[in-house]
């Protein structure tokens, strides 16, 4: 395959897995801040892409490798704080027992009109027993590997 045919299919790969995460998160699916965090390499991917098109370099496609990479070692640590294989951030991790008897409207004005935080550290299994995290960490290690293809093709 030609470079620019596995720029196209890297760049629309990153396209997809944001355009599912925003349809699953209109259907409820709330995202917590590292499921955020993952979602910025995959626009710099799309963002590298665009730019590839214009001007196209090797160095290009070596930048959407590196925003691959990125977005996979992302959605790994995700996956590890979510099966409690190593510890999360703070801001996002840990028990809500000190905030248990608390309603919404106790801590916030406003707060009944105030979402529900979403913990980084809650297994929820999407499909075939992985989450979301998980399936970014597997799509992003294969856009890793088409965005290194397209660095070594003409």
């Amino acid at each position: 395959m030609t470079q620019k045919i596995l720029v196209l299919m890297a760049a629309c790969g990153s396209a997809a897995l944001l355009a599912g995460a925003f349809f699953f998160q209109s259907l409820g699916w709330a995202p917590c801040e590292m499921c955020l965090w993952q979602r910025w390499p995959h626009a710099a991917a799309i963002g590298v892409g665009l730019i590839y098109f214009l001007l196209p370099a090797r160095a290009f496609a070596l930048l959407g490798a590196l925003a691959a990479a990125v977005a996979a070692g992302l959605a790994i640590f995700h996956s590890g704080v979510e099966r409690d294989w190593w510890e999360g951030p703070a801001s996002c991790t840990g028990s809500s027992d000190a905030l248990s008897g608390l309603d919404a409207t106790s801590l916030l004005p406003g707060g009944s009109d105030v979402p529900a935080l979403v913990m980084c550290d809650t297994l929820e299994p999407f499909f075939l027993g992985l989450t979301m995290a998980n399936w970014n960490a597997l799509a992003s290690l294969g856009l890793l590997a088409i965005w290194m293809m397209a660095a070594r093709a003409r």
